[in-house]
């Protein structure tokens, strides 16, 4: 393993073989994907904290999802690789999908846990009052709030440790750059879904109240080359909720594109 670092971008780089890049959501690092590592032997796999999250410094410059697209596109550049397939979750499944419609070229298939087409109204009022707590506050009442309504009833009775998780997440993010992110989601809108031509698989949770099987099926609707799971009681964060069947997705996804 080593640290790919592109500007103020810490990207974890392991493996070799076909190219997998992993991107978090709001509030997440690459840690966000460390309990499906075990499933991508034979694979180079890229793990980026996006600017002003995990170990990566805040960049003010960075203010939209097209700005955050155009970070991959520098890491994938930097790594020397021409071509990857995408596996994110939340927030990062929209900068992929901006990615994806932008430069169709670098991306041979999507990954979207937790898919999100757009930010509803009431999120983004949500997402404008996140952002002013956090440079307010900073994190402990942010992650508080957010790893206990995010994670669903039945993952917090089986495994506890799945909303420890999520809180430490959040605990460790810098103010100012979740603010960022927050405010660079709150005005987001969707992506231009006639551009993405990739085989895309979507993994929804049936109790996730961040990005509702509602959304992630109407996501669903609008991406022609796509399929869409639904995993039973579960959350926001099915990568930890639901190991398991995430890994075997995931895995059962690549597998059937490169081979």
């Amino acid at each position: 393993m080593s640290d790919l670092r592109v500007g103020s971008m810490v990207t974890e780089d392991n493996g070799e073989g076909a190219a997998v890049v992993m991107v978090h959501g709001l509030g997440g690092t690459s840690n966000s994907f460390q309990s499906l590592m075990p499933v991508l032997s034979g694979y180079r796999v890229l793990r980026p904290d996006l600017p002003g999250a995990g170990r990566s410094a805040y960049r003010p410059g960075i203010a939209s999802m097209d700005g955050l697209a155009i970070c991959l596109t520098e890491c994938l550049q930097a790594a020397g690789i021409g071509k990857a397939h995408f596996v994110a979750h939340s927030m990062g499944t929209l900068v992929c999908q901006y990615l994806a419609a932008r430069s169709p070229d670098i991306v041979a298939s999507l990954v979207l846990f937790g898919p999100m087409l757009e930010p509803p109204a009431a999120a983004r009022t949500g997402l404008k009052d996140r952002a002013e707590a956090a440079r307010r506050d900073g994190m402990a009442g942010i992650a508080d709030a957010v790893s206990s309504g995010s994670v669903s009833a039945a993952s917090r009775t089986a495994n506890p440790v799945t909303q420890t998780f999520v809180r430490e997440s959040l605990m460790r993010q810098d103010p100012a750059g979740y603010a960022s992110h927050c405010q660079i989601l709150g005005e987001a809108l969707a992506a231009d879904h006639s551009a993405i031509q990739c085989p895309t698989l979507l993994v929804a949770g049936e109790n996730d109240p961040v990005t509702p099987v509602d959304m992630a099926s109407a996501l669903s609707s609008r991406i022609t080359d796509s399929r869409l799971v639904v995993i039973p009681a579960i959350g926001h964060w099915m990568m930890i909720e639901a190991v398991d069947t995430s890994a075997e997705l995931l895995r059962g996804h690549l597998d059937g594109i490169t081979s």
